[in-house]
């Protein structure tokens, strides 16, 4: 067997409280026919595998990466009930795992009762059905993509948001069909396996899983021209924001890093903050005061994580497209993670995915209030990390503390992004003067017989309507 020299490596297999402690089933989903989401269903436990490729580090350590899914986990209401791990050169092309770890995995599923099997990394079609053939009718298997469509459909309580979380499971189960739907040995007007009813009767020879393939093509294709719609209506929406000359402040982060807290401090948007996996899904828009008493739009928007998913990423890009737009991001890290820098990672390298790794950012180091600051060992860690990244301050956004200073390097930094210039703007058009004042900096103002002068920044596309005062 090509896998044989691998199933025997280092691996592991782990019972009940791989996490310090069982974590409590609150429920989890039942599916239509297609494999969406219906409705909760309580009871469903679930054994997670990782595996550790050898030449290919990921972001996470293995087992780090499997803590974070057993927080996904939680968070679809799945008790986790055990885990089992190895180290491969390269996946099995039918299982994923070797063999000798496949029969593992049986072994666990039985002894703990479980009733679903989750991958830490993205299954093939192939290997989805070889696994499910191999533990059972009962046994669910799920990958790190399909539980994290799973919660974005929890979590998402706004048309657009649904629509954007259909597009994308329809997109990643539509190669998956052959098991996710238990009609689908059955012929379209004909006996299953193609048998033949008459001449008449046979029809084209489409297989019930052609016909339903078709349907969920025609499906994805109304959701695409729906997303289109979304895409235009918020470009619309931009381009008015874009003449109102408000600047606008991207909130961007690894999720569960206190985003949504953070606006909630900032502002009155009630923005729902658990302490859970992609509590916030939708993304929420708010006028906030700055200290230097001008205005700004902040965005709260998706958490980000490691091997995101690209459908989501494909089918939230109208929403993700606020980040492109977006004048200043305001990084919300949660420092008090162990693994805080690879977190960073992460929400950089889809940044860049995004086309938006160059904009100017503002990073607030939240949670500060979990540190023991009196540990020489963090403090140096919170030094290290305030010289790291840019514009970094500490905060609790949950206590408010350090709050203020972080709005003030945000009003700096907008300030910096303004252009210089120099306007005589003459007294019929007084009320250029207060846009001035409301959307800039004012350094200097003279009152002259042609008009008044002004010394100051604005920003950029509103400097463009003030050009034909420049002097």
């Amino acid at each position: 067997m090509a896998n044989a020299n691998h199933e025997n490596r280092a691996g592991g297999l782990t019972p009940v409280d791989s996490y310090g402690g069982a974590v409590v089933a609150v429920g989890s989903t039942v599916r239509d026919d297609a494999g969406l989401i219906l409705t909760d269903r309580p009871g469903e436990s679930a054994v997670l595998v990782g595996v550790e490729f050898d030449g290919e580090p990921g972001l996470l350590s293995m087992q780090d990466s499997l803590t974070e899914l057993a927080l996904l986990a939680d968070t679809a209401g799945l008790a986790v009930l055990g885990q089992l791990t190895q180290k491969l050169d390269h996946p099995n092309p039918a299982t994923f795992i070797g063999s000798g770890k496949v029969e593992e995995l049986v072994l666990l599923v039985a002894e703990t009762g479980a009733n679903v099997v989750i991958f830490d990394e993205e299954l093939s079609p192939r290997q989805q059905r070889q696994l499910e053939k191999v533990l059972g009718d009962q046994i669910k298997v799920l990958d790190r993509t399909a539980l994290i469509l799973d919660i974005f459909a929890r979590h998402a309580k706004t048309s657009e948001g649904a629509v954007q979380v259909e597009l994308a499971q329809y997109e990643y189960r539509l190669p998956r069909l052959t098991r996710a739907w238990t009609h689908l040995a059955r012929q379209s007007g004909g006996r299953a396996g193609g048998a033949s009813g008459g001449v008449g009767v046979r029809g084209p020879g489409e297989t019930q899983l052609e016909v339903d393939r078709r349907e969920i093509g025609r499906r994805i294709a109304h959701l695409k021209r729906q997303l289109e719609e979304i895409r235009n209506h918020r470009e619309r929406y931009r381009e008015k924001r874009r003449q109102s000359a408000t600047p606008v402040v991207a909130v961007v982060g690894y999720t569960n890093a206190g985003k949504s807290t953070f606006l909630n401090a900032i502002s009155d948007a009630g923005v729902t903050a658990q302490d859970q996996l992609f509590a916030t899904l939708d993304p929420t828009t708010r006028r906030v005061d700055l200290p230097n008493g001008h205005v700004a739009l902040f965005t709260d928007t998706v958490g980000f994580i490691q091997k995101l998913p690209t459908a989501l990423v494909a089918s939230f890009r109208a929403t993700l497209e606020e980040i492109n737009e977006a004048d200043l991001l305001v990084h919300v890290v949660d420092i008090s993670h162990a693994n805080a820098d690879e977190q960073v990672a992460a929400v950089e390298e889809v940044l860049e995915e995004l086309g938006a790794g160059d904009k100017p950012v503002v990073t607030a180091l939240n949670k500060a209030d979990l540190l023991d600051r009196d540990d020489p060992a963090v403090q140096e860690r919170l030094a290290q990390a305030l010289q790291a990244y840019p514009n970094a301050v500490l905060v609790s956004a949950l206590r408010g503390a350090g709050v203020a200073d972080l709005m003030e390097a945000v009003a700096s930094r907008l300030r910096q992004s303004m252009v210089p210039v120099r306007l005589l703007i003459p007294y019929a058009q007084g009320e250029l003067v207060s846009r001035f004042h409301e959307y800039g900096h004012v350094d200097s103002e003279e009152y002259t017989e042609d008009g008044t002068r002004m010394l100051g920044r604005l920003p950029v596309e509103m400097a463009g309507r003030f050009r034909r005062y420049f002097e």
